[in-house]
């Protein structure tokens, strides 16, 4: 499906183009007397769109050129709604299937009489409103070029940060010195070659300050210097004029006009020590340098800087900073990789810092304002520059808590101090390409400390009309890249990493959040109401309206993307399938158990979640489907919806809930249609296959097994969340080529399942589930496949199942080891029990979880005390975790009590039976299992 482009710089323009396009091949002819102006308006408005595009690329605009930028987009706007509506109309007059009759056509060309009589007025008018805009342009001269709001050069907002007081930092010590390190590793060296470290981090926090203080300490090493700042728009000549300024020492006559090659030669020849007769240099062959290159923003300006670094092998050394993670990789060569991220103050610092600009200390701060101190703190979220700001903006205010926390809960005011803070935060948005922007603007929706999923993220952009499609690429990757672009320039901040490796949630810095709600105030990008902290008057037409509140109604006939989260409806109304511009729907947590029969006439809706909802015939005819989550599969419905799904040649996921048991008497229709659909969508493009179940109605599953008559070669993720286990690994599951993440059931498991998985070439993570393990004593898994596996699940074990080992080389890139015990049942385990993982060098995380599910108290304390003392002698490097897992479902057993099934059956001791018969206190049942423990389980 083709997306014209939706943005905060061109408003609707690019949309309002294709939609007369459209308007003009359907409905033209029928529109006599307005066929010129249609013509005309669309050239003038695509000349005024390539204008408003480049305005985007300036900064700061004269308030006469910002005033007909919003004229334009809010014209355009206007022009979107005449047409929609227009087009609203004629549809819903008329069903495809009622004008095959000559009679029925000129019904209908009455009952849309009115509806083309004032779309022509409207686009006369909306005409004579482009033609005023266009004079207004021409008669006030307005040029991008002539159009700054100022021709003064503006002072460097990172200024302060250059010359920062050492004593009144915090938390730099650490980082300064991790820096000088990398910086001065191999300075012993006969050969030294140029070192570049890179620091990166969001704005803001201090990599200027950072870089500054390590160029103070380790400058004079070096046989010259210089820290030079680059910026968004850098004047390359500028930039090698203070280089070759402050390595020589010597103020050159006639530089300013100096080109960059002369330059660039000049800054070669001073570091080769040519052409230099100052006595100095006599006898030097060549320099070792020690240069800083702040805020760099491009790989481009990185390269031409590069130019001139020359690798002398003497050990000359530089140091970069930038915002863009992406920026920083490139700065260093491949085989150093010394990238410093930046990270923000932790919470005793960031207070340390705050007290020490307001009172002087960093000790302590008066009880009565401890609260709102706090508070403040939460909301400057580690990040100096806002600590610094807000503590220079109290720190000649009454030090009452009012006034205090008058300032934590509107921080963005119009003060001075505020203002140079915005500067720093917006050079970033500024940097932004204006598709960038808009998508970044579209997060001021959010509240404060709102954890963003990512895909629900980009199916809102998708929704609004904000991604660019791109050949070859479907919306959804494009967003993706979007939202790393995000991270990659420290906007938003990563919360959640998929198994994967790729982010799949974020939240936004306060700070952040204050910038772009104030952005998307200004260009009345989106209008706020019912937000405390986010006051605004309504503007005179409300374009994307963000409540904090219920209740609302109006006609949405518009609209795009509409969720309903935990409400207590119970039915959507068929008035649903009039929302023909409808790209999303999600119901997470209601009470609707169907879908009314008009959904289907969605034709457009691309993304459906429908929390245990059943799906209604007729569901073939939603061509655009490209992801169908929690769709209930019971006999609500007939079989032949099943059947349908297979119709859907869009669908890329598929996350379906399986109610079908063995006592229903149609199963056998329902397994057939459902595998017969499953065959034909991975044929297509489906890559994603969740299957999840409760209880006994998992047992009808079987037909799995050996469903697939031509193997599902596109899968990258199939999950069964069942508890249906296949008695083997299905023949088709070596076909999966492409799977990245694996989630299944299998009982028993031997080395031939183990042969099977380990050869899927593009497995990454392997939840593998299991009752039995085949194995003669020792279970082992080889060193054979699972090339690129990262994270492995296995569960549930018994402790009295004997040992695991990794053979050398097994699992070569495991880094998560995930492993579940059966508690219940438990006995003394074999006295070489083990988890052998001492061969995995690449592991970083292991967590083993005690499942007390129907187990006794006893049996629980017997599996951890021989988990946590196989544990006991790993690598101190490895974060090890021991859980807990459904300890409220145990069986409780109360002390003193006897047993006459007798201790076979009991599965334990007779030190710890005898505790219990004792009734002994917690504390001597404590030391009875620790001496178990030495003499049982010891490796």
């Amino acid at each position: 499906m083709e997306h014209a482009m939706v943005s905060v710089a061109t408003g609707v323009a690019s949309a309002v183009l294709e939609k007369i396009s459209t308007l003009m091949e359907k409905e033209y002819s029928k529109l006599k007397g307005v066929r010129d102006e249609i013509i005309s308006l669309k050239d003038e408005l695509s000349s005024m769109n390539a204008f408003l595009l480049k305005l985007s690329d300036i900064e700061e605009l004269d308030v006469q050129v910002k005033e007909w930028r919003i004229q334009i987009r809010e014209l355009s706007y206007d022009i979107e709604d005449c047409i929609d509506g227009f087009m609203h109309r004629v549809n819903c007059s008329s069903d495809s299937s009622n004008t095959k009759c000559f009679f029925r056509k000129v019904i209908h060309q009455v009952r849309t009489l009115g509806a083309r009589h004032a779309i022509s007025n409207d686009i006369l008018k909306l005409k004579a409103r482009v033609d005023s805009a266009s004079e207004r342009f021409k008669r006030y001269n307005i040029d991008p070029a002539i159009t700054s709001s100022s021709a003064i050069v503006p002072v460097d907002p990172r200024l302060p940060a250059l010359y920062a007081e050492a004593e009144s930092l915090v938390g730099i010590d650490e980082p300064t010195n991790d820096i000088i390190k990398w910086l001065t590793e191999g300075d012993g060296d006969l050969v030294q070659k140029l070192k570049v470290v890179s620091i990166w981090g969001p704005g803001g926090l201090g990599k200027t300050t950072l870089a500054r203080q390590v160029y103070d300490k380790i400058g004079r090493q070096f046989d010259c210097q210089a820290f030079v700042s680059v910026s968004q728009k850098p004047d390359m000549r500028k930039v090698f004029r203070n280089i070759l300024i402050s390595v020589t020492g010597v103020e050159y006559i006639g530089i300013e006009a100096w080109d960059e090659e002369r330059l660039i030669n000049k800054l070669r020849d001073f570091i080769n020590c040519k052409s230099f007769t100052n006595t100095y240099f006599h006898d030097k062959m060549q320099n070792r340098y020690f240069i800083v290159i702040d805020d760099i923003w491009s790989t481009t300006d990185w390269q031409t800087i590069r130019c001139v670094l020359l690798d002398s092998n003497i050990g000359s050394r530089v140091l970069a900073t930038t915002q863009i993670s992406y920026v920083a990789q490139s700065c260093c060569p491949a085989d150093q990789d010394k990238v410093f991220e930046m990270k923000h103050l932790t919470a005793v610092h960031a207070e340390k810092l705050f007290l020490k600009r307001i009172f002087g200390s960093g000790d302590s701060c008066p009880p009565h304002l401890k609260e709102v101190s706090n508070g403040i703190l939460r909301k400057c979220g580690g990040l100096p520059l806002a600590i610094i700001t807000m503590a220079s903006l109290l720190v000649n205010k009454p030090q009452t808590k009012e006034q205090w926390e008058k300032y934590r809960d509107s921080i963005v005011e119009n003060d001075p101090i505020v203002n140079r803070m915005q500067k720093i935060l917006s050079l970033s948005y500024a940097d932004l390409p204006h598709h960038l922007k808009t998508c970044l603007l579209y997060l001021s929706t959010f509240p404060e400390d709102c954890i963003i999923e990512r895909d629900r993220l980009v199916r809102r952009w998708i929704a609004e009309g904000f991604i660019a499609t791109e050949s070859g690429c479907s919306l959804e990757e494009v967003g993706e890249d979007y939202f790393n672009e995000l991270i990659s320039r420290s906007l938003i901040q990563v919360v959640g990493i998929k198994y994967d490796d790729r982010a799949n949630t974020c939240r936004i810095h306060d700070m952040v959040l204050d910038l772009i709600v104030s952005k998307s105030i200004e260009e009345n990008f989106i209008t706020f109401i019912g937000y405390h902290n986010r006051v605004c008057g309504l503007q005179d037409k409300v374009r994307r309206l963000s409540l904090n509140f219920h209740h609302q109604e109006g006609r949405l006939f518009q609209l795009k993307y509409l969720r309903l989260s935990e409400v207590s409806i119970s039915k959507l109304p068929e008035e649903i399938g009039e929302l023909q511009q409808q790209e999303t729907l999600e119901l997470e947590h209601t009470k609707i158990n169907g879908l009314p029969k008009s959904i289907t006439r969605l034709k457009n809706l691309m993304f459906l979640r429908a929390d245990y909802t059943s799906l209604p015939e007729g569901v073939g005819n939603m061509k655009a489907l490209q992801k169908l989550s929690w769709i209930k599969v019971n006999t609500s419905a007939p079989s032949t919806t099943l059947h349908e799904m297979g119709s859907l040649t869009e669908l890329r996921y598929l996350d379906i809930n399986w109610c079908i048991g063995d006592m229903c008497s149609d199963m056998k229709s329902y397994t057939e249609s459902f595998g017969s659909s499953i065959i034909k969508l991975c044929k297509h493009k489906l890559q994603y296959l969740r299957i999840r179940s409760e209880g006994s109605q998992g047992c009808s599953l079987g037909f799995l097994l050996n469903s697939w008559s031509c193997p599902p070669h596109l899968l990258q993720k199939f999950d069964m969340y069942t508890e249906y286990y296949f008695p083997r690994i299905p023949d088709w599951i070596a076909s999966l080529s492409k799977v990245t993440f694996l989630d299944i059931k299998v009982n028993p498991v031997d080395e031939e399942a183990f042969r099977i998985l380990g050869n899927l070439p593009s497995l990454i993570t392997l939840w593998l589930w299991t009752k039995t393990v085949v194995s003669k004593r020792r279970f082992i898994i080889h060193n054979v496949g699972f090339k690129h596996l990262k994270e492995f699940y296995f569960g549930f074990w018994r402790i009295e199942m004997g040992p695991i080992k990794f053979e050398v080389g097994a699992m070569p890139k495991l880094q998560k080891f995930l492993f579940d015990i059966k508690a219940q049942g438990a006995g003394p385990p074999s006295g070489d029990f083990d988890i052998g993982i001492e061969h995995i060098s690449s592991l970083r995380h292991l967590r083993i979880g005690i499942d007390c599910i129907d187990a006794r108290p006893c049996e629980v304390e017997v599996t951890e005390a021989a988990v946590r003392n196989v544990t006991s002698v790993l690598p101190s490097n490895l974060q090890v975790e021991i859980e807990r897992h459904r300890a409220g479902q145990m069986v409780k057993e109360k002390m003193g009590s006897t047993d006459h099934d007798g201790e076979q059956n009991r599965g334990i001791g007779k030190h710890q039976e005898q505790a219990v018969e004792d009734g002994s206190s917690l504390k001597t049942r404590k030391k009875i299992l620790e001496r178990v423990s030495k003499h049982s389980f010891l490796r």
